[in-house]
């Protein structure tokens, strides 16, 4: 019996409950086929960005519809955003590239620095600094919280064409990212994983200018040890065996590089960042990012405290859904179906003033009783998540108790949606 086969009339209750067995058998029948497919189909683990922020259903495309939905007016009757653009967005954070919202891309300027021994060249591109006016002037992401970021930052000094001369750190881009999802229900961790690059022991994406009073750069390495010809690919169709996973096309000689970016939320709001590093290896397989094993000096676990260069992130394991879901969330879903997780990041610049590209990645699990209640949904705000782990709906994995992973994601935001 279907549900359009039900007439309008009065139920004996021996009949309603048929029906609704009938109506429940169905339903699970259907999600175990969807589950089934989903974990017979993995996605597929090489080198490069992957699936796009838009696109592939309304689970993984998070761009907020127009002002102009429900109303009897077109967008063009609609004013410009509000110049305190703290409170209603979009609002470009990252102001030193170009953002493609259709894409789902950001370009931004490409630097050319070198190592101190051997002088091999270091593409690196500038995301953060702890220095406001150089914020400011720059177009970075300002955060305060980086000066107590230096036990995990490698050093540098200026040269006299005002080169940065780094001290250490270099990447090995030629590796081939692999992620095999476990087979059984639970795909994270995944069975096995390979970053597509891998830093040294010495390489972390932060950078302390010694000769510059000791301002710290958040400058992740692009690529490295190779010279602008081995490096242009304006068109696309990128060499990732040589260059950030991330890469969607680099111009060496005019300078620049796109990147793909990647949704996300914080305080309800949609924003897209960009995945760069881990200090985890299995972490940044599944990110897309480069190992990056300095960055383990890093302290985590003390959010907002004094001296804390860290902010949280929080990540769903057993969130619902697949792309056609728009509730999907969650590392069991990004390991099904190939596309980001979905999460959810603590305070961002024009949000809050606690903001840090480090984020401290806080991993929590739907209890069982909170599934079969219904109330697994996708979780947009950082004090939405805290009151549902202290109502005992959300835990650490496995039941453990929630709380830092150990695993720090260098993700700069770029744009904020709304």
């Amino acid at each position: 019996m279907n549900a359009g086969d039900i007439p309008f009339r009065l139920f004996s209750f021996n009949e309603y409950q048929e029906v609704v067995m009938n109506l429940h058998t169905t339903a699970v029948a259907a999600v175990l086929t969807v589950s089934d497919q989903l974990l017979a189909s993995p996605p597929v683990s090489a080198n490069g960005p992957g699936p796009g922020p838009r696109g592939d259903g309304s689970g993984c495309d998070l761009f907020p519809a127009p002002a102009s939905t429900g109303t009897t007016i077109g967008l063009s009757y609609f004013g410009p955003p509000p110049l305190d653009q703290t409170q209603v967005g979009p609002v470009q954070l990252l102001r030193s590239g170009q953002v493609d919202v259709v894409k789902g891309t950001v370009t931004l300027p490409l630097y050319k620095g070198y190592l101190k021994q051997g002088k091999k060249p270091v593409w690196y591109i500038l995301t953060d600094t702890n220095d406001a006016s150089q914020a400011a002037f720059l177009g970075l992401n300002f955060s305060a919280k980086l000066t107590y970021a230096t036990n995990g930052a490698r050093t540098a000094n200026f040269d006299e064409n005002n080169d940065l001369v780094f001290d250490a750190g270099g990447v090995d881009f030629s590796p081939v990212r692999n992620v095999v999802p476990d087979p059984s229900d639970r795909p994270f961790p995944p069975q096995s994983a390979q970053a597509g690059s891998v830093g040294d022991q010495n390489y972390s994406p932060l950078v302390q200018v010694t000769n510059a009073g000791g301002i710290v750069f958040n400058a992740p390495i692009i690529a490295f040890g190779v010279e602008e010809g081995d490096i242009s690919f304006p068109e696309g169709n990128v060499d990732y065996s040589k260059v950030h996973d991330e890469v969607v096309a680099i111009d060496s000689a005019n300078q620049t590089v796109t990147l793909q970016l990647v949704n996300g939320f914080s305080f309800g709001r949609a924003l897209m960042y960009i995945s760069l590093d881990v200090n985890d290896p299995v972490g940044a397989a599944v990110e897309g990012a480069t190992f990056a094993p300095l960055l383990r000096n890093i302290p985590t676990g003390r959010d907002d405290s004094f001296t804390s260069p860290v902010e949280r992130l929080f990540a769903a394991l057993n969130g619902p859904g697949d792309c056609a879901n728009p509730q999907r969330q969650g590392l069991f879903a990004a390991l099904t179906d190939g596309h980001r997780p979905n999460n959810t990041f603590g305070g961002i610049p024009t949000l809050a003033n606690d903001y840090s590209p480090l984020w401290d990645m806080n991993i929590f699990e739907w209890t069982p009783d909170a599934i079969a209640q219904g109330y697994r949904s996708q979780l947009r705000e950082e004090f939405q998540i805290l009151t549902l782990v202290q109502n005992g709906f959300l835990t650490g994995p496995g039941g453990s108790p929630f709380g830092s992973s150990g695993v720090i994601v260098n993700c700069p935001p770029v744009q904020r949606l709304f």
